[in-house]
């Protein structure tokens, strides 16, 4: 059984903490690119072309019901062997589509949240619907995405730690290696799931603080 030592846990915390800047930006940008995806994917799951929707329907589907870690395989190695993809973009890429599937349901279900006889109304004093959608109906869809969106966002944080398969230097990576050097699994893990711990504690704060600056009053 493996003791724990502080000082080879101080001594390899700097290696651990040169995955940390990969592991933010990693969810950073997947966080725009998944918001940016999944904002265009939701409009379209509220289009009333037809076609428009069930190609989001489509896109929907099948990237929720593919594991994220599919998704990596595919576009790195996959598309990858036609295209040169660099292994920070295929992992930024492969979260913002797997996180813009679930984003465009949430950019969804807000909007149908949103009683129907706003935009009856709206349209009965002469705005189109378009006009309807951007000035009474996404306010307010947008302030009751909040809460489903900070959950997605901590859920893509941890789950970019899948970007290790990839041999992308993040949190996860790091502690991979310290523990090759060391052979000490479990005082490595613990303060690597205490780092992912506080990232996601962060991003909660920022959430709850959102929440109450647009919170409504029905």
């Amino acid at each position: 059984m493996e003791d724990f030592s502080l000082p080879v846990l101080l001594n390899y915390l700097p290696l651990l903490l040169s995955g940390l800047p990969g592991t933010v930006g990693i969810a950073f940008f997947a966080i725009l690119c998944g918001v940016f995806i999944g904002f265009f994917a939701g409009l379209a799951r509220v289009s009333l072309n037809p076609v428009i929707k069930h190609l989001a329907t489509i896109y929907v589907e099948v990237i929720r019901g593919v594991p994220l870690l599919v998704i990596i395989y595919l576009i790195y190695f996959g598309l990858g062997s036609f295209v040169d993809i660099p292994r920070y973009a295929a992992a930024v890429i492969s979260l913002g589509v797997f996180s813009g599937a679930y984003v465009a349901e949430i950019f969804r279900a807000a909007v149908e949240s949103v009683p129907s006889g706003q935009m009856e109304a709206a349209l009965s004093v002469g705005l189109t619907r378009g006009q309807a959608l951007r000035k009474i109906i996404l306010p307010q869809a947008l302030k009751r995405m909040v809460p489903p969106l900070a959950g997605q966002f901590i859920s893509l944080t941890k789950d970019s730690s899948l970007a290790s398969v990839i041999a992308i230097p993040e949190l996860t990576l790091t502690t991979y290696q310290a523990i090759t050097m060391t052979f000490r699994s479990f005082q490595f893990w613990m303060t690597t799931a205490f780092m992912y711990f506080v990232l996601g504690w962060v991003l909660q704060r920022v959430a709850r603080y959102l929440e109450r600056r647009f919170a409504v009053i029905d």
